[in-house]
């Protein structure tokens, strides 16, 4: 008889799998209860053998009256608190609590072993679950002690149908109307074939979200070859097993709560790890145990790979992680995290899965912190920019205790002084002042050192090459040397192919500027032409036309091709990225005035950290918002704010579904591009794309930057550590400070000496610096913080230490904030007073998909230059050099250019000519001066219509335009009356 290769063979061989291997009872239709969704036989056969006892106290059984209130008591609490809650915390009924489930037992505890066996695990297939519709059936219902909690749909490629085909029966066919697929009465749906598997914690219908549960295949999605049977037989050989069923119960699902603070609705999602969640939480638990204390973790996991949950997950397994002989491997789990939001998010995750809310702490200041860990709290959660003040003021030590410390985005939150001050925390490795300066530097080195109580678990999208050489696998090549990778991954090119986050470079479209600027002196001064380029773009991009007019594309774009085509189901957000906080300011005016203009139902926000000084006055972003700071997140969510202006805030940790387009005023690279953009990936039921406006960047600089984090991260080596001895070297031979400076001020500094005994010594090599040639001056001072900078980093990692080394450190440090900035000649002085801007224009090139390469991306080791210098200046005149700018960013043709370029000319001799004008320069202020000024301009510009209209529109109708024309006619007649009369 040939094999049987239809669908029912598919669920035959997983049944029979799930029967015959993995110790599952195999159900029929018949023993299902329709009206509550329950295997009738095995729970009541289930709470007979396991709490008889209650079961006849209770008398359940005695009538179908009692079994049917019992059943109307179980429905309401599965409905209310679902299937997790009631397997894992039973429920009461009359007076007496029923286990409706057994967790794994411990080691050595055989009473614990002994209810857990009695589970039963039991598998049904074509499961006739309908009420209203006898016909329908079911592939596969797993059950546990008579409760549903997991449904499959299967479908055979074979039969020329697959995954997706399972995924529209649930869409179409199973609704959240019948008791079965109704929220949280299962805890998980699984749409499988024989290539891939996807999953749904709550069916909606059409809108249902199925997200796929593979194990990955090439650094992308899918799932590898197997030589011993099908792709996706891990479903069922590895995840359905009894014991790895009942860890996800225990340890991972979960159902959700966020309330919202304004409207006191509280919304409710349920949660299921992804294969690769759970595939490097176990690995990790595997390795800790293991390894024991003192190891070193890299987790490099996309944006969007649910890395919060994943830390949650961890972090409270870590705490009853045992060793072989049962004893517990960490006294305290620490997780640090860089975002607010996050840092409630991780603590409120963890409190659900421990029994005793009071396990969890969150340390918002020193003494928290220093009181949480005496008591000996068993998970704290604390900020990163709160931790590193926390620890300066952390007077107890704790080396006799073992902890798991887990940073959230790694690269940011392990820089070397807040890695020093941990390590020395938790090290106890504090010295007395009695000891004498040998012991001291020796106990500060043993100090710096990553602690061996403590084991780091470290999670970042983009590992930098400090973390990589801090926490990643030395992986050693042919030659002998070592070259660290990350432990484990989740690639961006994963995440993105398997729908978990979006592809932001799919639809990426540079804008190119074009300019004109006109040289407003006589004379050809010569300037630094590289420094002149990017100063004069800096001026043109920066100038209220130029920023007007790029506005004026954002808005027209986010209404005609965002909100008009219903992007993100009509909720879409937008995202604009500037340079500077006086840049988002003039945006949010602009952009605010253009939406007002429109008529547009949509208002913008502004977002920048603290205050600035903008139109003679501080203003903070409360101020020209009208809320708090702290509601801008929330408050972007809902209408009518859907533009959100921000300089150097919400580029990293800002997780918002709803965005969808971004429009860059700003230079990025490397790092900063790949976090800046990846603001928009996160993923969102209606999301089908997204949309990059570049007005800076260049398309090659992004792809550059994204290829390095698209998959696996490795570094091309590892630090040289005898470039500290190079950079040595290089300082001595300059002969700012001597041995005896270094020796006296260490010894002085130890001993907790004065500042007046202190500062003398640093004063004088300051002196000597002062004294040396600017080459020298420049090449001492960049060794000197590149020395800091790389010993505070090595010594966490290195095998050894070295009395010199920690010595130089501890004086270069304070040596160096009082080094002045090198004196050198500014090349570019006195550029911008000497040009103006004569035309403006921005045009959006061919939008276009950004390839990023199939291979692993390098990042090169930490850089230790010795050989700094003096950038030499190329001069030219300026002629040349606006010449030269004109030629990459001037091709742009002009209606009556001349014309214009006469009438503009005009009017500016004219405001020189103007007679009151003249007398306020002479005996008024500046202001009075300017009032005038701007009547002469005006009425400049209403004779100039008899040489054509075209001027007198743009001053009427573009306020920018105006404003740039009437500046000019003030700032050159101005400047150069001033200058005169100063002569």
């Amino acid at each position: 008889m040939p094999s049987n290769t239809k669908e029912n063979g598919f669920e035959t061989l997983i049944v029979d799998t799930l029967v015959n291997s993995n110790g599952y009872e195999q159900g029929v239709t018949t023993e299902y209860n329709k009206q509550y969704a329950i295997d009738e036989d095995r729970l009541f056969r289930f709470l007979l053998s396991t709490q008889k006892k209650a079961m006849d106290e209770l008398h359940i059984l005695d009538s179908d009256l009692e079994k049917d209130r019992f059943f109307k008591q179980l429905d309401k609490k599965l409905k209310s608190d679902g299937v997790i809650e009631l397997l894992r915390k039973g429920m009461r009924y009359k007076h007496l609590r029923l286990d409706l489930f057994y967790v794994r037992p411990s080691v050595h505890n055989p009473e614990a072993a002994e209810l857990y066996e009695k589970n039963i695990f039991s598998v049904t297939r074509q499961l006739q679950y309908s009420s209203f519709n006898p016909r329908l059936a079911l592939d596969v219902c797993i059950f546990i002690n008579g409760l549903p909690v997991i449904t499959m749909e299967l479908k055979n490629q074979l039969t020329k149908q697959n995954v997706s085909d399972a995924v529209e029966q649930y869409k179409n066919d199973r609704t959240p109307d019948e008791v079965l697929f109704s929220f949280k009465r299962c805890i998980v749906h699984f749409a499988v074939d024989d290539n891939e598997v996807r999953m749904c914690t709550e069916l909606k219908g059409k809108k249902s979200w199925f997200l796929p549960f593979n194990k990955g295949f090439n650094d992308g999605a899918g799932n590898p070859p197997n030589p011993n049977g099908i792709k996706t037989d891990y479903l069922w050989k590895e995840i359905l097993t009894k014991d790895e069923l009942s860890n996800i119960i225990e340890n991972y699902a979960q159902v959700i709560s966020e309330k919202d603070e304004d409207t006191g609705v509280t919304k409710y999602k349920q949660v299921f790890p992804r294969y690769h969640q759970l595939s490097v939480v176990e690995s990790l638990l595997s390795d800790a145990k293991r390894d024991g204390v003192g190891g070193r973790y890299l987790i490099q996991h996309s944006a969007g790979s649910g890395k919060s949950n994943s830390i949650a997950w961890l972090a409270h397994q870590l705490v009853t992680l045992k060793n072989d002989s049962g004893k517990e491997i960490f006294d305290t789990v620490i997780v640090v995290t860089d975002r607010i939001n996050l840092d409630k998010q991780i603590k409120d995750t963890i409190k659900q899965f421990m029994q005793v809310s009071a396990t969890v702490g969150w340390a918002k200041s020193a003494g928290e912190l220093k009181q949480l860990l005496n008591e000996g709290k068993k998970i704290i959660i604390t900020i990163v920019h709160k931790f590193q003040f926390i620890l300066d003021d952390i007077g107890e030590v704790h080396k006799d205790k073992n902890f798991a410390i887990l940073i959230d985005e790694a690269h940011s939150s392990q820089n070397g002084s807040l890695s020093a001050k941990m390590n020395m925390v938790l090290s106890g490795s504090v010295y007395e002042d009695e000891d004498d300066l040998e012991d001291k530097i020796n106990t500060i080195i043993e100090g710096r050192k990553m602690v061996k109580n403590a084991s780091y678990f470290a999670f970042t999208a983009t590992p930098k090459n400090k973390t990589l050489e801090m926490f990643g696998k030395k992986k050693r090549l042919p030659d002998g040397t070592t070259k660290p990778e990350p432990h484990y991954v989740y690639t961006m090119k994963q995440a993105i192919e398997e729908g978990f986050i979006m592809d932001v470079l799919r639809y990426f479209t540079p804008v190119q500027s074009y300019y004109k600027l006109a040289k407003t002196i006589e004379d050809d001064p010569q300037f630094d032409k590289k420094r002149a380029q990017r100063l004069l773009r800096y001026y043109v991009e920066s100038n209220q036309y130029a920023i007007h007019e790029k506005a004026n594309i954002m808005v027209e774009h986010f209404h005609t091709e965002v909100i008009a085509k219903g992007k993100v189901g009509g909720k879409a957000r937008a995202m604009v990225i500037t340079s500077s906080i006086k840049r988002a300011i003039e945006y949010y005016k602009a952009i605010s005035k253009l939406l007002e203009e429109r008529k547009s139902p949509f208002k913008a926000i502004v977002a920048f950290s603290g205050s600035v000084e903008y139109e003679g006055r501080q203003v903070t972003e409360a101020d020209l918002n009208g809320f708090p700071s702290a509601k801008i997140e929330k408050t972007f969510k809902g209408d009518p704010y859907r533009i959100l202006i921000v300089a150097n805030k919400f580029q990293t940790g800002f997780d918002e579904p709803l965005l969808h387009t971004m429009y860059v005023d700003k230079g990025l690279a490397d790092i900063k591009a790949v976090q800046t953009l990846s603001r928009l990936n996160r993923s969102h039921p209606d999301k089908k794309d997204t949309f990059i406006l570049d007005f800076v960047n260049e398309p090659g600089v992004i792809k550059e930057a994204f290829d390095r984090y698209y998959k696996t991260t490795i570094l091309s080596g590892e630090t040289d550590v005898n470039k500290l001895n190079d950079l040595i070297d290089t300082m001595e031979s300059i002969q700012v400070y001597s041995d005896a400076d270094i020796d006296t001020f260490v010894e002085r500094y130890l001993a907790n000496g004065p500042r007046e005994h202190l500062d003398p010594i640093l004063d004088h090599c300051v002196e000597v610096y002062k004294g040396l040639i600017i080459e020298d001056q420049i090449e001492f001072k960049s060794c000197a913080k590149t020395f800091v900078r790389t010993y505070n980093f090595l010594s966490a990692i290195l095998p050894y230490g070295s009395v010199q080394w920690e010595k130089l450190s501890i004086f270069l440090n304070l040596l160096v904030p009082k080094l002045p900035k090198p004196d050198g000649e500014d090349y570019t002085e006195g550029l911008l007073e000497d040009v103006d801007l004569e035309s403006y224009r921005a045009e959006a090139q061919q939008t276009m998909r950004i390839q990023l390469e199939n291979e692993n991306g390098k990042i090169d080791p930490i850089p230790v230059s010795t050989s700094v210098g003096i950038d030499v200046p190329e001069l030219d005149t300026l002629t040349n050099i606006l010449k030269e700018f004109h030629d990459i960013f001037g091709n742009i043709e002009w209606t009556d250019e001349d014309k214009i370029k006469k009438q503009i000319n005009d009017i500016i001799e004219s405001v020189r000519r103007d007679e009151k004008y003249n007398n306020a320069m002479q005996f008024s202020d500046k202001q009075n001066a300017r009032d005038e000024s701007d009547r002469a301009a005006h009425e400049a510009v209403m004779n100039s219509m008899q040489s054509g209209l075209e001027l007198f529109r743009e001053v009427q109708n573009n306020p920018s335009f105006r404003k740039w024309l009437f500046d000019s006619a003030f700032n050159s007649t101005y400047q150069a009356n001033h200058n005169q009369t100063s002569l």
